[in-house]
C-alpha cells in the first residue's frame, strides 16, 4: 500500500524561500528610496522621519505624493485622502492575496501580510502554486521593508551633505523611476497609453484652470486620480475570464441539470 500524503513545507522553510525572493527586491527598493528621501528631504523631513515615513507607507507614489504635499504645507486631511488614493490599488492585492490563503488563516497574520502588500511582493507571491503560506510574505518583508527604509532615511542624509546641484539631479531620477512603472504598461495596452496621455494635459489644465488654480497640488491630484480611474473602469473594466467558462460537466454556468 503506498502513501500519496504529500509534504508541506514548513514555516521556516517558507518563510527561507520568501527571503530568497525577497532580497533582490529588497536591492531595488534601496535604489530608489535612496532618490526617494531626496524628495523627503526637500520637503523638509529628517532621516529618522524619512525612515519612519517609509516603514509604515511602502510605496513609492504614496510617499512622493505624501512629500510634494507636506512641502506644500497641506492641511493633514489632504495628505490622508492623498495618500489613500495613492494607494488604493494595494486594497485590491491584499482582496486577491487573501483569497489564495487557506480559509483557517488567522485575522491577523492576513493583517501582516497587508501591511507590506507592494507591487513587487504581490507579484511574486501571487505567482506561488497552491493555497499561500502567510511566513512566505513574511520572509520577503523582512529583508524588503528594511531596504526600503533605509534608503530612504540615506537619501535624506544624502540630500543634505551633497550639493544642491547634485541634489537636483538626484531628484530628477525620481522621474524616471515613474517612466519606468508606466512606460511598459502604456505600451501593452493602447487605453492606458490614452489615459496616460490624458492624465498630462488635465494635470496641465487643472494647474492654469479658473477656480481650479486656486486649489492646491494635491486637491488637483486627488480630483484627477479619481476621475481617471473611474473613466478607466467605466470604459474598460477588467473581465471575469470565469464568466464565460462551462463548469466541469460541459454546461454553462447558472444553468441547471
Amino acid at each position: 500500500m503506498t502513501n500519496d500524503t504529500t509534504l508541506v513545507p514548513s514555516n521556516r522553510a517558507v518563510f527561507v524561500e520568501g527571503m530568497h525572493d525577497g532580497f533582490p527586491i529588497a536591492l531595488g527598493y534601496f535604489v530608489v528610496a535612496f532618490t526617494l528621501g531626496i524628495a523627503a528631504r526637500n520637503a523638509g523631513l529628517d532621516p529618522l522621519q524619512g525612515f519612519l515615513v517609509s516603514f509604515f507607507n511602502n510605496a513609492s507614489a504614496g510617499e512622493y505624493a505624501g512629500f510634494t504635499v507636506i512641502a506644500a504645507d497641506a492641511p493633514y486631511l489632504e495628505i490622508i485622502i492623498l495618500t489613500l488614493v495613492a494607494n488604493a490599488r494595494y486594497l485590491l492585492m491584499c482582496c486577491v492575496v487573501s483569497q489564495r490563503f487557506s480559509p483557517d488563516t488567522p485575522l491577523m497574520q492576513r493583517l501582516l501580510v497587508g501591511f507590506d502588500m507592494t507591487d513587487e511582493i504581490f507579484g511574486i507571491t501571487i505567482a506561488r502554486p497552491g493555497p499561500l503560506n502567510p511566513y512566505y510574505n513574511y520572509g520577503a518583508m523582512v529583508l524588503a521593508m528594511p531596504g526600503w527604509s533605509v534608503g530612504t532615511a540615506l537619501g535624506v542624509v544624502a540630500g543634505n551633505i551633497l550639493p544642491t546641484s547634485v541634489v537636483s539631479a538626484l531628484s530628477v531620477a525620481l522621474y524616471g523611476m515613474f517612466l519606468w512603472v508606466i512606460i511598459p504598461t502604456a505600451r501593452k495596452d493602447r487605453f492606458i497609453a490614452w489615459l496616460v496621455g490624458i492624465s498630462f494635459v488635465f494635470s496641465f489644465a487643472f494647474a492654469h484652470m479658473t477656480y481650479l488654480e486656486d486649489l492646491s497640488a494635491g486637491t488637483r491630484t486627488i480630483i484627477l486620480t479619481v476621475l481617471i480611474a473611474a473613466a478607466g473602469a467605466i470604459f474598460k473594466p477588467i473581465k471575469d475570464d470565469t464568466e464565460d467558462e462551462p463548469d466541469m460537466d460541459g454546461k454553462e454556468p447558472g444553468h441547471g441539470a
